[in-house]
C-alpha cells in the first residue's frame, strides 16, 4: 500500500522551481499565525475573556455600591496607608477558556420562591436606575438577588435562581463565572459555524457582602463579542498586520532569491558550460548564503580537479602510447630480424639482449604505472602520529653507499600525520633523483613552519633548469628518457603526499636542487 502510494506521488508530483517552493513556505509561515488565531480559537478565546472581564468589572462596581447602600451597613473608612501595601491591589484573572471550560445548559426560568427580603427590595429601588443605565450601555442582563436567591430586580422578578451553579457559589461567598448555552441564538451569517462562542452566553455571579455576611448577589450575563464582528472591528489593525506580514514575506523572498535561488541557477548554468568543455565558474555572489558560497568554492575545486584529471588522462594516454611504442617497436624489429635472417651467435645474442632490455623497461613502466594509480587512489589515514626520523634514516641507509648524506634534526622533532612508508618512499625517490642528476652530497634538515613540519633535501648537483622547474612533477616528464627514465618517480611521490594533505615543492637555490617536503603535524 505504501509502495503504491509512493509510486502514485512520484508520477503526479509537479516539477517545482526552488524559488516557488521557498516562496510557498514563506507565505504559509506568514499566514499560519492567522489560521491558528481563527481555527485554534486563540483570537476568539481572547474575545470571550474580554467579555468576562467586562462582566466582572460591572458586577464588582454594582455589588460594592449595593453593599455600601444596604440597610444597616457599617462603612469602615479606608486607611490610606493600606494602599501602599503590595498585596492591596489584586486583579481578578479570567477563568473562562473555550477549550476546557464545560458548557452548561441554558439558564432555566426562575422557579417559585419565597417573598424577597425587604432590605434587598429597598436597595433595588435605589439601584434600579443605575442598573438600567448600565444594561442599556453594555447590553448585559443584570439581576439583583437577595440572600435566598430570589430575584428582586431584573427579568423574572419574584422568582428564584438559588439552584444555579454560579448563584450557589456566590451565596457561599465566592464569585463564579460559567458558560451556558444561549437558546435564543439564531445564526445570521454563513460563516458563524466557525465560531464556537456564537451560541454561548457568559454568566457571572458576585456576592454582596454587608458587614462580612452575604446579603445578596449580582448576576450579570452577556453573549461574547462575535468572532467575525470582532475581526471587523479590528479590521484596521488586522489589515496593517497582513500588509506588514506580506511586506516581510516579500523582503524575505528577495533575500532568499538573491541568497539561494539565483546563485544555484547561476551555478547550474556554469555546470552545464563546464560539462560541455567550456565556460568559467563565476565567483559566488556577495549576497549568497554562506553554504552557497562554500558550494561555489567546492564546485570550483571540483571543476579544477576534473580539468586537471582530463588533461592528465590526455597526457597519460599520449605518454603511455609513446613510452610503450618505442620498446615495442624495438622488440618487434628484433623479432622480425631473428625470424627472417640467419645470424651468428654473437649477433643473435645482441638482439636477444635488446629484447630483454626493452622487456625490462616495459615491466618497470607497468610497475610505475601501478604505483601511480595506487598513489592517485590513496586516502588519508585517521589518527596517524609518526616520528619522521626512523623512515628517513632507513631511506638514507639504502643510499649512503652512493651519496654523502647528512641529516640535521632537533632533539624534539614533532610527529606528523603521514604514513612512515610514504615518508620513506618519498625520501628514497628524492635521494635517487639527486644521485641520477649527478649530485654527490645531500643535506637533510627539518623545521616547524606554522602547523607543518618541513623537511628539506638539498644536494650539490647541477640543479634544475628554469625551463624544467615547472614540469618536474608532471607524469612522464623526464630529462633522462634516453637512459630509460619514465618520469613517474616525482609524480608518484607528489600524489602520495597529496593524499595525506602534505606537499612537495622545488625550492629555488643558487646551486644544486632543494626539495621541501611539508607534512601536517599530528594532533
Amino acid at each position: 500500500m505504501i509502495a503504491r502510494l509512493r509510486a502514485f506521488v512520484r508520477r503526479h508530483w509537479p516539477a517545482l522551481r526552488l524559488r516557488t517552493i521557498l516562496l510557498s513556505v514563506l507565505i504559509f509561515a506568514g499566514i499560519l499565525p492567522g489560521l491558528s488565531a481563527i481555527f485554534l480559537r486563540v483570537y476568539e478565546n481572547t474575545l470571550v475573556r474580554q467579555t468576562e472581564a467586562e462582566l466582572v468589572a460591572q458586577a464588582v462596581v454594582l455589588s460594592a455600591v449595593a453593599a455600601s447602600d444596604w440597610p444597616g451597613a457599617v462603612v469602615v473608612p479606608l486607611d490610606p496607608g493600606r494602599r501602599d501595601d503590595p498585596g492591596y491591589y489584586r486583579p481578578e484573572p479570567a477563568t473562562i477558556d473555550l477549550g476546557s471550560t464545560p458548557v452548561l445548559p441554558a439558564r432555566p426560568s426562575p422557579r417559585v420562591a419565597a417573598a424577597p427580603d425587604a432590605g434587598a427590595i429597598e436597595v433595588a429601588a435605589r439601584l434600579g436606575p443605575v442598573i438600567e443605565q448600565t444594561s442599556r450601555t453594555t447590553l448585559a442582563s443584570i439581576l439583583l438577588l437577595d440572600r435566598n436567591g430570589t430575584i428582586v430586580l431584573g427579568y423574572g422578578r419574584g422568582g428564584g435562581l438559588a439552584d444555579l451553579t454560579e448563584v450557589r457559589s456566590a451565596l457561599a461567598g465566592q464569585p463564579r463565572t460559567v458558560l451556558r448555552r444561549n437558546d435564543a441564538y439564531h445564526p445570521r451569517y454563513s460563516m458563524e459555524w466557525l465560531s464556537r462562542a456564537a451560541g454561548l452566553r457568559i454568566h457571572h455571579a458576585r456576592p454582596i457582602l454587608v458587614n462580612g455576611r452575604v446579603e445578596g448577589v449580582v448576576v450579570a450575563a452577556r453573549s461574547p463579542r462575535a468572532l467575525f464582528k470582532g475581526l471587523y472591528q479590528d479590521r484596521i489593525k488586522i489589515g496593517l498586520g497582513v500588509v506588514g506580514t506580506l511586506g516581510v514575506i516579500a523582503l524575505l523572498a528577495v533575500l532568499v532569491s538573491r541568497g539561494i535561488a539565483r546563485p544555484i541557477e547561476a551555478l547550474s548554468r556554469a555546470t552545464r558550460d563546464v560539462a560541455s568543455g567550456g565556460g568559467v565558474l563565476p565567483p559566488a555572489p556577495a549576497t549568497a548564503a554562506v553554504e552557497i558560497q562554500t558550494l561555489y568554492e567546492d564546485f570550483g575545486r571540483m571543476a579544477q580537479a576534473v580539468d586537471r584529471r582530463s588533461r592528465y588522462l590526455r597526457d597519460f594516454a599520449a605518454a603511455v602510447s609513446h613510452e610503450f611504442k618505442t620498446p615495442l617497436s624495438g622488440i618487434q624489429g628484433a623479432v622480425e630480424l631473428l625470424q627472417d635472417h640467419e645470424m651468428d651467435p654473437a649477433q643473435r645474442r645482441r638482439f636477444l639482449d635488446n629484447i630483454a632490455s626493452d622487456a625490462r623497461r616495459l615491466s618497470a613502466l607497468v610497475t610505475r604505472l601501478l604505483d601511480l594509480a595506487r598513489a592517485d587512489m590513496a586516502r588519508p589515514q585517521a589518527g596517524l602520529s609518526v616520528d619522521v626520523r626512523p623512515p628517513i634514516a632507513k631511506a638514507v641507509d639504502a643510499r649512503s653507499s652512493r651519496l654523502a648524506i647528512s641529516a640535521t634534526f632537533e632533539n624534539e622533532t614533532p610527529r606528523v600525520a603521514v604514513p612512515a612508508s610514504t615518508i620513506e618512499m618519498v625520501v628514497s625517490t628524492l635521494l635517487e633523483n639527486s644521485r641520477q642528476a649527478g649530485a654527490t652530497a645531500v643535506n637533510i634538515s627539518a623545521a616547524v613552519e606554522s602547523d607543518r613540519l618541513v623537511v628539506t633535501l638539498a644536494d650539490n648537483g647541477p640543479g634544475v633548469a628554469p625551463g624544467d622547474a615547472g614540469r618536474i612533477f608532471e607524469p612522464f616528464f623526464t630529462t633522462r628518457r634516453g637512459e630509460g627514465g619514465a618520469g613517474l618517480g616525482l609524480s608518484i611521490a607528489s600524489a602520495l603526499l597529496e593524499a595525506n594533505d602534505a606537499t612537495l615543492d622545488l625550492q629555488p637555490t643558487t646551486e644544486g636542487a632543494a626539495f621541501k617536503l611539508a607534512m601536517p603535524l599530528a594532533h
